[in-house]
């Protein structure tokens, strides 16, 4: 699999529009992601900020105000401008410009729509109230909403040529993408208490006695709430040491752009391991200069260099 776009043709004027509206939505709601794909080269920068653009508008109408028939209406439409997208019905005199923007992104490069469906499917999930008993439910439930979104960047990215093991490529990309996901989950667990919702299987709750959920900000009584935190943190880190095994496949910028990425997301399990509690008294996050910090480590290659070694060697 490979992804460039130096020999193609500079988008028109309309397109170019487009893609500048996608990379305005990336910039100002993207809080983790843009530090990460502001450091890819131009092409791969904007398909990368029309999947995003495309992937908010789904998530924000599953996480809207809409009763829950006008959500599925909504997301049913969406994919059948997903369809007229996979099909060439959009050209850049269409009047919404994600799909001008994600049309032309699938031109340029060989990107794996399916995955928005997959996100689609999951969002569903989420409007039609999906419960998760154990790790193997809450994974189907991943897969669509965040590993889907990891295939479909690795269908921009592209892997170098002649990369060992590249076939395993999508199936890391996928892994990493569990990983960020799971991250997010406990770091929004006293938040998504709060909208009716609980991600973290059933089985582990009432493992470690936080069956009841979570309504305040401190842990259950009876519960080994830190207990659970790690139990979670320890999945996640494994899932990360998996899905960094993508790095040494990917070019230099493309393997900054992720490092920077997950390198965020590890900052975050690893402020939420330190202090269990804190997901529970609000949103855990790390200050902007923390992130750009990374970007940069990211993009100097000590990051990149060291995470795909200690992956190599499993200790990621």
């Amino acid at each position: 699999m490979s992804a460039t776009v130096e020999a193609q043709p500079q988008p028109s004027a309309p397109v170019q529009a487009a893609y500048s509206y996608c990379e305005a939505v990336t910039g100002q709601q993207a809080r983790n992601f843009a530090y990460g794909i502001r450091l890819l080269p131009t092409g791969k920068r904007q398909a990368m900020s029309a999947l995003y653009a495309f992937s908010r508008r789904v998530d924000d109408i599953g996480d809207g105000t809409l009763v829950p028939e006008v959500k599925r209406e909504r997301l049913e439409a969406t994919r059948a401008l997903l369809d007229r997208i996979r099909t060439g019905e959009v050209d850049e005199d269409d009047t919404d410009p994600v799909a001008v923007a994600l049309a032309d992104s699938a031109r340029r490069f060989p990107i794996p729509l399916d995955g928005l469906d997959e996100l689609i499917d999951g969002v569903l999930m989420d409007v039609h109230g999906a419960a998760f008993e154990t790790w193997d439910d809450l994974k189907v439930y991943c897969r669509c909403v965040a590993g889907a979104i990891g295939r479909l960047s690795l269908g921009v990215f592209g892997t170098q040529p002649g990369a060992r093991g590249a076939d395993r490529a999508p199936e890391y990309a996928d892994t990493l993408g569990l990983a960020l996901q799971l991250t997010n989950i406990l770091r929004d667990v006293r938040e998504d208490a709060g909208n009716g919702r609980t991600y973290l299987p059933a089985d582990d709750l009432a493992k470690f006695g936080c069956g009841d959920g979570f309504h305040g900000d401190t842990p259950p009584a009876g519960s080994d709430f830190e207990g659970l935190v790690h139990f979670e943190v320890r999945r996640a880190r494994a899932l990360f040491a998996e899905g960094y095994r993508l790095l040494p496949m990917l070019d230099r910028r493309s393997g900054a752009c992720v490092a920077a990425m997950a390198g965020i997301y590890r900052r975050l399990l690893d402020r939420i391991e330190r202090d269990p509690g804190a997901v529970l008294r609000g949103r855990v996050s790390l200050p902007g200069r923390e992130k750009a910090y990374v970007a940069v480590r990211g993009l100097s290659g000590l990051d990149t260099r060291h995470i795909a070694r200690r992956a190599v060697r499993g200790r990621a």
